[in-house]
């Protein structure tokens, strides 16, 4: 007879930035933001040390979600998923991704059950330690860079000002609720009702 252990989880809520204070309210560290505000909404704070991620474990959607900021910086953050997956034994199409993305105008959301990394190494690495490229996730625009000279990188860890964080606060409030709705109804209803 085999049970599920009562410390298990549904769903592995991975929510893509990058650690420390210098990364604070950048465009790369959106999905961190996405996950404060979840915190903040079910008055739990996202901070317990495991897996290489800050975690907790909550119920939203009515599901029970293992929330991480993983803790690796961006380009290896499919190490903590890994250890994750691995220890809850959370299937791929369970792990919900949340991160940052440069081709979406700001504040922009866009949902998929699955794909490439787009050019994203937070994305990239998951896909290397999952082994597939067959998990949903959740693309929050964060606009493009100014000109083709601009440094990516220079772009993605500048902070959101005037306009871009005004639009950028309200998508990540709206983020929480698409990630509430997939949960709760399904990547399709998540899709068809967040997907702008």
């Amino acid at each position: 007879m085999f049970f599920k252990k009562s410390g298990g989880v549904d769903w592995l809520l991975v929510c893509l930035g990058n650690p420390g204070d210098r990364y604070e309210n950048t465009r790369h560290n959106v999905g961190f933001m996405v996950a404060d505000e979840i915190g903040q909404r079910l008055r739990v704070p996202i901070q317990k040390l495991k897996y290489k991620a800050l975690t907790n474990t909550v119920t939203l959607g009515g599901q029970k979600v293992l929330v991480m900021k993983p803790v690796t910086y961006m380009n290896l953050s499919g190490e903590a998923v890994r250890q994750a997956a691995d220890f809850y034994k959370v299937a791929p199409d369970h792990v919900l991704v949340v991160s940052d993305d440069t081709s979406l105008a700001v504040g922009k959301l866009r949902i998929r059950k699955s794909g490439s990394a787009g050019g994203h190494n937070g994305l990239k690495n998951i896909i290397q330690q999952l082994g597939t490229d067959q998990f949903p996730r959740l693309r929050l625009g964060v606009g493009e860079k100014p000109h083709p000279d601009y440094d990516l990188a220079d772009w993605v860890l500048g902070k959101f000002q005037g306009e871009d964080k005004k639009q950028i606060d309200a998508a990540v409030k709206k983020a929480a609720d698409a990630i509430e709705c997939i949960l709760s109804q399904g990547l399709d209803k998540g899709m068809n009702k967040f997907n702008g």
